[in-house]
């Protein structure tokens, strides 16, 4: 490929045994790297290597003058001739099967082009590296007959005896009848079992020629069975049938025929939808018996879901419907992860179930992707590569001309926008299921002086409802979304508050371990009995988190059960699916916990929601702010009133005149984006123009904010009039792990423009090695 990037100058006087002499046509390998190269090199194929070196495996080959040799994947084979270049050759080949399709490396050079980052990291987050370590296998000798060992084994049964040079012993004899019964390959531990022999007379026969010997990896443990009660299909409304109908149409509609597209440059247009179904609409049941349609045609479905806390759930009706599903999400080991995804890639599960790199899951047979709670900001991934899940999903859709499902009951304005736009299909599911009536939303205004006898957050008509819903032996749920204990501690004698030493933000008190803990950078110091600076013992800790909430309601219902749920608590691997079935079993009265309760959970007998701080992120220096305090708002009011009770939400707050809150208790999702859309046009953000935002850290503020500025010049340099470019600035938490960090922000019209842009400055710029920086296209968090 002539464009590749060759290693050495032909002009090197001496000859060595790695480098081939490229004057005629040799076979070749392209590769990327994971990090440092980010350019594809090419290697030759040496003649021991040919027809083992494929597209999508992993190879081992030298770099440098030292040939260190290093892992990479291999994305294209082909000829290469070049007088003027020599080429390394490959020195080993790890696969013997491609871990990546020739469809899946199409899609990940274009998920690296979209995101502006190496080909290779996106390839090693596509192949998990317990794939790549093959986890929770080992080697493993089997045996079987050879020709000749089944021939002389065919001429005992017919004479009784056997002609040969050595006798057959009785324990030989025994080796051989029980592989012939056998008719497949035989551990040495299934062969000596089975056959009652020792090893002794194997490694005879094995010498003698009458077995052969295959090297197969297996698992060490064995598969987990899930035993679960099979379920039928659930009726559907009249809206979700009308909902399921237009699915068929997008699944079966020929490829002529016009409905609503989205192109994707070199992948191709995708159909999707957006499924806007407000809380308890029955979208879960829509899904599945869409997949149903897509597991008819012999195809495979994934579903993705936000939180790690949603897939128990979903999991768990999953299995009652479909014979064979794959659970991928961060927490499973990397040995289930090997096992899930060998089974994936055989084709030999129906559904894929997971958080957002579920996206990347192996299914040779594609044929419907739901991305659930599409709205969710989880599904970002803020580390390389920067990848938006909805995005990608999009992208592999265009590229497998598969459907897109996006469901919500809070959409974000970027899908709602290319539903206006017509690239997707809106499908509406506007009643719950059973026609319950949506639960009433009250705003509670904090800043009326409350006469409640107590002190605490949770205010006097909150608890009131809270000792009622309690007395009618009913469950509910109270949102808090601060961790911790004290969310902020000061000395009132000198002023000084207790910040971290590597971030410039207070440190949090968790009184479970009596520890300030920093929720950057997890820097932990014991609690002070006296200020560090001046020695006063009045230190005076404020704010709360939902530590500090469950003991005010432990103090005011001494007799209720209480559970609390945050990254602190939800530590185990089955932490969140425990919670979850003992609140649906009853034995929880009162959970409480911070946004990862908030969304996609359904129990019947909860008829209480409470918002204790509704606008914590209100005001937040992000342009998505009242988007994010709408959706949570609502979604977590969305928890009640799902049962034959009803349900009522209370929103405790300073600013009940807030557009944000107001839409979101009175359950107005068309309302809101009518307010907000005309906000982002005006400013020309996201969904009316693209936007990138670069960050560079460094350990020097002087240093860091000069390269930011040389940054900055440079892009408006390229860009001239087509970009808008603000900054440098530092960002709103401008030092983290002791890291000084600016930003810039960059907006264009058109994203094409910007990633071109922005990828020649990448080329271009040389930047001090000490201030690295990165980019990230389509940025959710602005902190």
């Amino acid at each position: 490929m002539s464009d590749q990037l060759q290693l050495f100058d032909a002009s090197l006087p001496e000859e060595n045994p790695w480098e081939v002499d490229s004057r005629e046509e040799h076979p070749a390998a392209t590769v990327v790297f994971s990090e440092g190269i980010e350019q594809p090199l090419d290697y030759a194929i040496p003649e021991g290597l040919l027809g083992k070196v494929q597209k999508g495996c992993r190879l081992l080959v030298p770099l440098g003058k030292s040939n260190r040799l290093c892992e990479v994947f291999c994305v294209d084979v082909h000829t290469f001739r070049q007088s003027q270049w020599k080429l390394k050759y490959i020195a080993k080949v790890l696969d013997a099967q491609p871990l990546v399709s020739s469809r899946m490396l199409e899609w990940t050079r274009w998920i690296a082009d979209y995101y502006l980052c190496p080909w290779g990291t996106v390839l090693q987050t596509v192949v998990p590296v317990g794939v790549r370590s093959q986890a929770g296998t080992r080697e493993t000798i089997f045996y079987q007959l050879s020709p000749e060992g089944a021939a002389l084994w065919q001429e005992y049964l017919r004479h009784g005896s056997v002609t040969t040079s050595f006798r057959l012993t009785e324990p030989q004899l025994k080796i051989l009848l029980t592989l012939h019964k056998a008719g497949k390959p035989l551990t040495t531990e299934e062969l000596t079992r089975q056959a009652k022999v020792s090893a002794g007379p194997i490694r005879l026969l094995k010498s003698r020629g009458l077995l052969q010997v295959e090297k197969e990896r297996i698992f060490t443990r064995p598969t987990e069975v899930v035993s679960v009660q099979p379920q039928g299909d659930l009726s559907l409304n009249a809206d979700q049938q009308r909902a399921l109908e237009q699915i068929r149409h997008l699944l079966q509609a020929k490829s002529g025929e016009t409905l609503p597209e989205r192109e994707f440059p070199g992948l191709g247009k995708v159909r999707s939808a957006l499924i806007h179904g407000i809380t308890g609409s029955g979208k879960t049941e829509v899904y599945i018996q869409a997949i149903r349609e897509v597991v008819r045609m012999g195809r495979q479905a994934i579903v993705l879901v936000p939180e790690i806390s949603l897939t128990p759930q979903t999991v768990e009706r999953f299995r009652k419907r479909f014979r064979n599903i794959a659970v991928w999400h961060s927490h499973l080991t990397d040995a289930q992860r090997y096992e899930e995804w060998c089974r994936i890639s055989r084709g030999d599960v129906e559904v894929v179930i997971g958080a957002r790199s579920a996206i990347f899951a192996p299914t040779p047979r594609l044929g419907l992707i739901i991305m659930d709670e599409e709205h969710e900001t989880s599904f970002k991934q803020e580390t390389a590569p920067r990848y938006h899940a909805r995005e990608i999903a999009l992208g592999r859709g265009a590229l497998e001309k598969v459907v897109v499902l996006l469901g919500s009951a809070t959409p974000s304005l970027e899908s709602w926008y290319a539903v206006e736009k017509g690239e997707s299909t809106l499908i509406s599911l506007p009643q719950r299921v059973e026609n319950r009536p949506l639960p009433h939303v009250e705003t509670v205004d904090m800043r009326v002086p409350d006469r409640t006898p107590t002190r605490g957050v949770i205010g006097r008509k909150l608890h009131i409802a809270m000792r009622e819903c309690l007395a009618e032996g009913h469950q509910m749920i109270l949102l808090l979304n601060r961790r911790g204990y004290s969310t902020y501690i000061q000395c009132p004698a000198c002023g000084t508050v207790l910040s971290c030493p590597h971030c410039e933000i207070s440190l949090t008190h968790h009184r479970t371990t009596h520890e300030l803990i920093c929720h950057y950078c997890d820097y932990h110091q014991p609690q002070p009995e006296t200020c560090p600076h001046c020695g006063s013992r009045a230190i005076r800790y404020s704010g709360t988190g939902t530590q500090k909430l469950e003991q005010e309601i432990a103090a005011r219902f001494p007799k209720a059960r209480v559970f609390r749920m945050d990254t602190d608590s939800m530590q185990g691997r089955d932490a969140h699916e425990k919670a979850f079935s003992r609140f649906r079993a009853g034995e929880i009265d009162i959970l409480l916990g911070t946004q990862m309760i908030a969304k996609g959970l359904d129990f019947p007998n909860v008829t209480l929601v409470g918002v204790i701080q509704a606008d914590t992120a209100l005001h937040l220096p992000d342009f998505r702010a009242e988007e994010r305090t709408f959706h949570l708002i609502t979604q977590v009011a969305g928890r009640t009133g799902r049962g034959k009770w009803g349900g009522e939400v209370l929103v405790q707050t300073f600013q009940p005149e807030n557009p944000a809150i107001e839409f979101a208790c009175q359950h107005d999702f068309c309302g809101f984006a009518q307010y907000a859309l005309p906000l982002r046009q005006a400013l020309q953000y996201p969904p009316y123009g693209s936007m990138a935002r670069i960050i560079a850290r460094g350990r020097e503020e002087k240093k860091t904010l000069q390269t930011a500025e040389m940054l900055a010049a440079e892009i408006r340099k390229e860009g001239g009039d087509l970009l808008r470019v603000l900054g440098p600035a530092p960002c709103p938490v401008t030092k983290l792990k002791d890291f000084f960090r600016f930003h810039i922000q960059i907006q264009a019209p058109v994203r094409e423009t910007l990633a071109n842009i922005l990828r020649q400055v990448q080329k271009q710029i040389k930047t001090p090695e000490e201030v690295p920086w990165i980019v990230d296209m389509d940025p959710l968090s602005m902190l």
